[in-house]
């Protein structure tokens, strides 16, 4: 079996197991599978749950594309890989919840091989959370998690990749984050294969431990109609981010990938406000003012 075979694997696995969960979290909508090729190569699955209990949308797609040259967005960071064949394969997801206590999330695992004989690899990914109504103790369990599955790669891990999803994770022309981070990253493939796509799986099998519980305890958290328009300007932010600057969202269009799978990240229902601020005082100047610029949440600096 090739190194992409295995990763091709783990990776539908975990597409499996994340929607099943999902699925009876939310115990009303179901995930609608939609298959689909690309013309140039390759192909995947997309999943998406619509108007669910808990979930207004979630989606979490599959993908093994493959072709003879790397997108621009691949190359910008390894101009040497500019028009050599590729394999890239990989889980994407976004779940938007319909309670505006629940935080919106992504997530993304995924393996680029690149080249012909002696091929280039990496592995990338990570996920992240964006609260409206952050509880601080949310905040600190998830960070907790994404620590737990770097600590057995090494001390340094968390806090490099934690830092390096906080400037990712950053709408410069709002001067602010998407939300409290998590861990991104990309370009992996030290020391070998196996070390790799060890750690690639031990966050990736983090990510429902790191999620699940916070939808749990705020499920039921009553709201009204003030707390649900604030979640829909805050999803601007997330529209805002994903058609700028995301590298998944660039590879995908560019790499003549399917445009509706692409951009399922992109929540349902959202609005824009001219010259919209919040109250002083109130619980959304919270989240501008103690949550959207990055922060060590468990004293670890990197």
């Amino acid at each position: 079996m090739s190194n992409i075979d295995q990763v091709k694997d783990y990776l539908l696995a975990l597409q499996n197991r994340i929607c099943a969960e999902l699925q009876e979290l939310d115990g009303e909508a179901e995930f609608a599978h939609d298959r689909w090729e690309r013309a140039a190569g390759g192909g995947g699955e997309s999943r998406v749950l619509a108007d669910g209990r808990i979930f207004e949308q979630a989606g979490v797609g599959f993908s093994h594309v493959f072709g003879e040259q790397m997108p621009a967005s691949a190359t910008k960071h390894r101009p040497e890989l500019a028009g050599k064949q590729f394999q890239a394969v990989g889980v994407s997801l976004v779940l938007h919840p319909r309670n505006p206590y629940i935080p919106t999330t992504h997530a993304n695992f995924r393996f680029f091989n690149a080249g012909g004989k002696n091929p280039i690899w990496w592995f990338g990914g990570g996920y992240d959370l964006t609260p409206y109504y952050p509880f601080h103790e949310d905040v600190v369990h998830w960070h907790k998690t994404a620590k737990a599955s770097c600590d057995p790669f090494g001390e340094a891990l968390y806090p490099r990749y934690k830092k390096w999803c906080d400037e990712y994770f950053y709408l410069k022309h709002r001067d602010e984050t998407r939300g409290v981070g998590g861990l991104f990253f990309d370009d992996l493939n030290e020391p070998d294969f196996e070390a790799s796509f060890g750690f690639l799986k031990s966050v990736g099998d983090s990510f429902l431990e790191a999620y699940v519980p916070i939808v749990n305890r705020r499920c039921d958290h009553p709201y009204g109609n003030r707390q649900r328009d604030f979640q829909l300007y805050r999803r601007g932010r997330y529209v805002e981010f994903n058609l700028i600057y995301d590298r998944g969202t660039l590879f995908g269009l560019q790499s003549g990938g399917r445009t509706e799978s692409i951009l399922m990240s992109l929540p349902p229902q959202v609005r824009w406000q001219y010259g919209w601020r919040p109250e002083p005082g109130s619980p959304e100047e919270t989240l501008y003012l103690d949550y959207l610029q990055a922060h060590d949440w468990l004293g670890v600096s990197s």
